[in-house]
């Protein structure tokens, strides 16, 4: 397939910051897919809190199968855009590195406990994995990713007008052009996110019972779809209903988003992915219609699943447990392993309160919780 003229093609990637030689039967952009791919940090994912904590079932979504389906959706999008799909995959699978153990709760105790050290962010979380914590590599630090992933990474939602922390210092190393916006193929990985955000958690929250049928029938878009997948064939088992429900729903949304986006490309008219990053707006989007219904969608399970008793309860133990913990670790470096606690520092510095935060933000559900029993629980070894 024939490219677009405003996709980032791979013949003319501005590189890595440590050169290297050609991949040879594999681009640059599949190398950086690969080498995400077989990152730690990719395979942790799959103990890390999508919105149910990793213990509370084998089929709710977690990090990484999150990471997996934006992956698909996004290749399929690039795909129907002729927009470089290996590009657009590894952005897709690494936009998630740098979540903390226990999802947005565990990032929100994090953040809290480490205020006065500039908090937490994992958006630069990822950046700082993929360009330093990654340790794999004989002849650099990270996984020394092409200029167009990191732009990707780090530019995804938009243009950075004031960046801080981890994402200023790299950018000061290695220009990024954060005041513009990212490719197409970034950008179509940052829908692809809000897509499967939306469908997954309505089938998670439907099988877990945190809402019924009957509470979506009303909901735009996904009314429709239910009524749709029901008309099929009388009687449908619950569990058929939800999936042909949910498949409908994703369908409308990324045709929806491969047809307001040619109409947007078309208006632009962006003949280089440079004219992309020069346009005065994104160029990936939703039609005004389906941006509403998202916005519907998106308040709907925030009231009936993010705010649900039993995923609040859960969250506020991770939250506090997350704090609690990282406040332990930085009044005493030295209750870090051996590796950690060489490279922390004094109590309370900024070195000390950077280690916390990479030794805890690279934890999984489970080993945050045995670490947290082991530093707090005296019937515990230590």
């Amino acid at each position: 397939m024939e490219l677009a003229p405003y996709a980032a093609k791979a013949e003319t990637s501005r590189g890595r910051l440590i050169p290297e030689p050609d991949g040879g039967m594999r681009g640059p952009y599949q190398r950086d897919r690969d080498r995400v791919i077989h990152s730690t940090g990719f395979r942790k994912l799959q103990y890390k809190t999508q919105v149910f904590v990793n213990h509370e079932g084998d089929f709710y979504r977690t990090r990484l199968t999150h990471s997996i389906e934006v992956a698909q959706i996004a290749r399929s999008i690039a795909r129907a855009l002729r927009l470089d799909e290996d590009l657009t995959e590894a952005v897709a699978l690494a936009h998630d590195l740098g979540h903390p153990p226990f999802g947005h709760p565990g990032e929100a105790g994090l953040n809290m406990a480490l205020k006065e050290f500039g908090g937490f962010d994992h958006n630069a979380q990822s950046l700082r994995i993929v360009t330093l914590l990654e340790a794999r590599y004989a002849g650099f630090d990270g996984l020394n990713l092409t200029w167009e992933t990191l732009e990707g990474l780090v530019k995804h939602n938009g243009p950075i007008t004031s960046p801080t922390g981890y994402i200023a210092e790299f950018d000061a190393i290695y220009p990024l052009e954060l005041s513009t916006y990212a490719s197409a193929e970034a950008q179509v990985a940052a829908l692809a996110d809000d897509i499967a955000y939306h469908s997954h958690d309505l089938d998670d929250g439907l099988r877990a019972h945190l809402f019924t049928f009957a509470d979506i029938e009303a909901l735009p878009l996904v009314g429709e779809c239910l009524a749709e997948a029901g008309a099929m064939k009388l009687g449908l088992p619950e569990g058929r209903l939800r999936h042909e429900t949910i498949r409908r729903v994703l369908d409308r949304l990324v045709r929806d988003v491969v047809e307001e986006s040619r109409t947007m490309l078309q208006r632009v008219d962006p003949q280089s992915v440079d004219d992309v990053r020069a346009a005065p707006g994104m160029v990936i989007g939703f039609s005004r219609p389906m941006a509403e219904a998202n916005r519907a969608i998106k308040a709907f399970l925030f009231s009936h699943m993010y705010r649900h008793w039993r995923v609040n309860r859960m969250a506020a133990k991770a939250r506090r447990a997350t704090a609690a913990l990282a406040a332990l670790l930085l009044e005493d470096p030295s209750l870090l392993p051996d590796e950690w606690g060489a490279c922390a520092g004094a109590a309370g510095s900024q070195r000390a309160a950077e280690t916390v935060r990479d030794y805890i933000a690279g934890m999984t559900d489970r080993y945050a919780r045995e670490e947290y029993r082991r530093l707090t629980d005296l019937g515990v070894q230590g």
